[in-house]
């Protein structure tokens, strides 16, 4: 893992729907982190929920929308850990 970051850089969360939970993520080669407008941070990954959640997350992410939805659903509190 020479020359990467062992934080990957967050990324504002571009909530088209104005009223996700979600504030940032930042993406790692087999994680997601999350970070809520609570404060609280969570990384997700192959172990905890599963790499088609993760992957899901990932895609959700990217388009801006359905994230916070998504985690509600499907996810809630089966993170890897707490950041």
């Amino acid at each position: 893992m020479a020359g990467r970051s062992p934080h990957p850089r967050r990324i504002p969360y571009e909530d088209r729907s104005g009223a996700s939970g979600v504030v940032a993520y930042a993406l790692g080669e087999d994680f997601i982190d999350l970070w809520f407008r609570d404060g609280g941070g969570y990384r997700y990954d192959a172990t905890a929920p599963g790499p088609e959640h993760v992957a899901a997350m990932t895609r959700l992410a990217a388009a801006g929308e359905g994230l916070a939805t998504y985690v509600n659903q499907h996810v809630r509190a089966n993170y890897a850990r707490r950041l």
